[in-house]
């Protein structure tokens, strides 16, 4: 296997080997692995003026743990509303969704706010630094909102080493590349030891290079550290890193697609 600095260099897909057992593969029988992320007959509907636009309509579907998944779609196919309701940041009109094995309708606004602490990592499209704070602070910062104070200092430098940003951890966000202000961003996410990350079009600001990065180390993440990351994009080159793509339109799962070594 390649290390993770030549990897980032490159962006290469190839670089965890095309034998490598995808993640399901793992258990004899998939139907006795619990998913981290379900979704039942989820529905999603806005009032606009006297009209109303319905942005998921019975949305139903199964992630497995320990995956890098996509919810691949143009835009307004209702990307981004799935994932703030897996994310827990907005309530379905109807259906349910259980994340991590929690209903998330059986929870409290107290024990949602937990679930994301600790459970979740977000990744946001505009990166979401503060400029003041150096890339350690940003990531300290984290764990600090999580009341995580022990070993605070090694879990954010360990994040920062993880998407190969140790050297820069001083430096502020203007200092930085925006392929490096987004791999902040994921040593963020990384910091708490999420079991899951939601990343809503992570490379839509980011070259086509940098974006292959940022998707090789998104996949390095999962064979590495077990965690499970879901994507919300509308690039197909992702299909060259993805575990498994849903792809989304008119607010519906057109196809389910999983996909072998790549």
């Amino acid at each position: 296997m390649k290390d993770l600095s030549a990897m980032l260099k490159t962006g290469e897909g190839r670089a965890f080997g095309v034998n490598e057992r995808l993640p399901w593969e793992a258990v004899a029988d998939e139907s006795e692995a619990a998913p981290i992320v379900r979704s039942e007959d989820l529905t999603r509907s806005y009032r606009v003026g006297r009209g109303q636009v319905e942005a998921l309509r019975g949305v139903s579907l199964e992630i497995p743990s320990s995956v890098f998944a996509v919810i691949k779609g143009r835009s307004g196919s209702g990307k981004t509303t799935l994932l703030n309701l897996i994310g827990g940041l907005d309530h379905p009109t109807s259906g349910e969704v259980t994340v991590c094995g929690q209903r998330l309708s059986g929870l409290s606004d107290r024990q949602l706010t937990e679930l994301r602490r600790h459970r979740i990592g977000f990744v946001f499209q505009s990166f979401a630094l503060l400029p003041t704070f150096s890339a350690y602070e940003n990531v300290e910062l984290i764990l600090r909102i999580a009341e995580m104070w022990r070993g605070r200092r090694q879990r954010a430098m360990r994040s920062l080493e993880m998407v190969g940003l140790g050297p820069w951890a001083h430096h502020r966000p203007w200092e930085l590349s925006g392929g490096q202000q987004q791999r902040v961003a994921i040593a963020r996410a990384l910091a708490t030891r999420p079991s899951l990350i939601l990343a809503d079009e992570p490379t839509g600001e980011l070259d086509s290079v940098t974006g292959r990065q940022i998707m090789a180390l998104f996949r390095h993440i999962v064979l590495q550290e077990g965690i499970t990351v879901v994507m919300a994009t509308h690039d197909p080159v992702v299909e060259e890193y993805a575990h498994v793509v849903y792809e989304l339109g008119d607010g519906q799962v057109q196809a389910v697609r999983r996909l072998g070594g790549v």
